[in-house]
Parts: C-alpha cells; structure tokens; sequence
C-alpha cells in the first residue's frame, strides 16, 4: 500500500515536471547571479564552468578582486586549454588601501569583460565578484546591463558577489541568494587553502 501512493505521487510528479519540459523551448543562454553573505558564490560558478568543460564548452574568467594570490580554482583550471583565466584585481580592498589602484584595475577588468561579452566563442563567462565594484562605485552598472543584453545569443553568463544591486537581479535570468546561517571564521577557525581559496 506504502508503495501504491509512492508511485502515484511520482507519477503526478513527473507528469508536471515533463509538462513544464515540453513548454521550455526558447534556446538561448542564461544570466545567472549568485549573491548573499554566505560562503559558496564563486564555489557555485566554478562548479558550473567545471560542468561546461565537461561538454567540451570555451570558457573565460575575470576575478575582478583576486589578483595577487593563486587560489585552488586558478590554479587547477587555468590547466585547460577551453580555459582563458583573468585575476586582475589587487586583492581584498582592505588590503590594498589604494582606491584609485582599485578604480584602474577595475576599470582594466572592465574594458577585458566587454571584450569577452561580445566574442561569441566562449560559451560560459564568470564575472566573480563583479558586484563589489559597483557597491565600491568602482564601475557603473548601466554599461554592465547593456553588455549582458547585447551579448552573444548562445553565451552563459555567472555573475558573483554580495549585496548585489536591484538593477542587476532584475535584469537576469537567475538569482540565487545564499545566505551565512554559520562560518567556522566567526568561530576563530582560520581559514584554509582548499577551502576559503
């Protein structure tokens, strides 16, 4: 009997969900933003370009706050060819004390994404932690809207970063929020190549 009413709600499972299938038909790639104050943004990202190079797709990075230090996903994908990889920040802003430093290498990063955006032979582009430089007012959002607008029909596009303005969420066609419930940080646990890099 147990099992009667298990395979009778799977059944109504599964015809909704080939329902809403069968009237997904547009193709065309996807705006993505992962924003919130907890841990995972970028691991999420990275999560994805790995799925892209799983189905042979040319992928292209820009860190725009990661520059200096190697981190664990720098490190391992820039090993693959369908990889084209850009650190070019300075580093955490409260490292670098340097707003006009931070203000040109955002800029230098900026003018490296238009180029991206428009060249339809990347699949997938990662902007991470892109929302940080408009919250800093490092770059303005308007010519960031226009560049997701008009890119490449077939590009994927994984935005990263906390606190990201209404503008943007509004203008992707995804948004994940995820949230800081407990870090081990706040716990004093230092943090970890592997892990926070």
């Amino acid at each position: 009997m147990k099992h009667k009413n298990h395979l009778k709600r799977m059944t109504a499972i599964k015809e909704k969900q080939d329902q809403k299938i069968a009237a997904a038909t547009t193709k065309r790639g996807v705006s993505i933003l992962i924003g919130g104050s907890g841990k995972g943004k970028s691991s999420s990202a990275f999560g994805m370009l790995a799925r892209s190079l799983g189905h042979g797709h040319k992928v292209a990075v820009v860190q725009f706050l990661k520059g200096p230090m190697k981190t664990g996903e720098e490190l391992f994908f820039k090993e693959y060819n369908n990889v084209d990889w850009f650190a070019m920040g300075d580093g955490f802003t409260w490292e670098t004390q340097d707003a006009d430093q931070d203000i040109k290498s955002a800029e230098k990063a900026w003018k490296k994404t238009q180029q991206l955006l428009s060249d339809d032979k990347y699949q997938l582009v990662i902007l991470d932690e892109i929302t940080y430089m408009f919250n800093y007012r490092y770059l303005t959002l308007k010519p960031t809207l226009e560049a997701l607008k008009n890119r490449p029909k077939m590009m994927n596009v994984i935005m990263t970063g906390r606190a990201p303005k209404q503008d943007l969420i509004d203008a992707v066609d995804t948004y994940s929020l995820i949230l800081n419930e407990k870090h081990a940080f706040k716990d004093g646990v230092e943090a970890q190549a592997g892990i926070e890099w």
